[in-house]
């Protein structure tokens, strides 16, 4: 049901023997004034911040290559940088639910949350366990953490049969109805992108989405608003026609 692992991914590399100092050296020195103070402009926070380029930041990365240990210090610094050097340096084979858990507890802002999901929590099996009791913190960036690690299931577990994500669609409509910028954009993110896994799943999809744009919520209703204009594309339409859907 998972991803390959960056271990398998890079089987054959030895990873550079780098401690946090200077993993952080390299990143102050490609850093800058200008794109740090850029950050503003994408709801994230710089004050705790480099100014490093999210690009110069996955190169680094690939210079260092797996390394787990780095990556838990790195995330502990909380530095911005150092903690998405940490999503790309990590090994999803040694992540347990405790440190998932710690590294949620901590999210702040969307750039780190995103970035995490996206690039180390999704590649392990761990992580269909961690949607639900993430969808129910009370802190933005974490209840963002559950519906940005299933959309990012939804567009890389290749081998996640329909019932996973179709068990994820009520904590979806639950999470609708929070009005919270990033939370919002949350849900609606894994909504479209389970929408767009397979004929069944695109169908229950736009139901939902339906009753979510028939909601007295204004979140909800913006969810399901933006939905059906993205799942009822003539372009999804076309892909999903003909297709044998699985009787219920």
């Amino acid at each position: 049901m998972t991803r390959r692992s960056h271990s398998s991914v890079r089987a054959g590399k030895t990873a550079t023997h780098v401690d946090v100092e200077v993993a952080l050296s390299w990143l102050k020195e490609r850093a800058s004034k200008r794109t740090r103070d850029g950050m503003a402009r994408f709801g994230l926070p710089s004050g705790n911040a480099l100014g490093v380029p999210v690009g110069t930041i996955k190169q680094i990365g690939k210079r260092i290559g797996v390394n787990h240990d780095l990556a838990l210090g790195l995330f502990k610094t909380g530095v911005y940088e150092a903690q998405l050097l940490a999503a790309f340096v990590g090994d999803p084979a040694r992540l347990t639910a405790a440190q998932m858990d710690r590294w949620c507890r901590a999210f702040d802002n969307w750039g780190v949350v995103d970035t995490v999901c996206f690039s180390l929590f999704d590649r392990t099996p761990l992580a269909w366990s961690r949607i639900e009791p993430w969808s129910q913190r009370s802190d933005e960036f974490e209840k963002r953490a559950a519906f940005a690690l299933l959309a990012c299931l939804a567009l890389h577990d290749k081998g996640a049969p329909d019932d996973a994500l179709r068990k994820c669609l009520p904590i979806v409509e639950a999470g609708a109805s929070d009005e919270r910028n990033f939370v919002k954009k949350g849900v609606l993110w894994a909504l479209r992108l389970i929408g767009r896994r397979s004929a069944d799943l695109h169908a229950e999809s736009i139901a939902l989405a339906r009753r979510l744009a028939a909601s007295k919520s204004p979140s909800a209703k913006w969810i399901g608003r933006s939905t059906l204009r993205d799942l009822t594309s003539p372009a999804l339409a076309k892909k999903f026609s003909g297709k044998k859907r699985t009787a219920k």
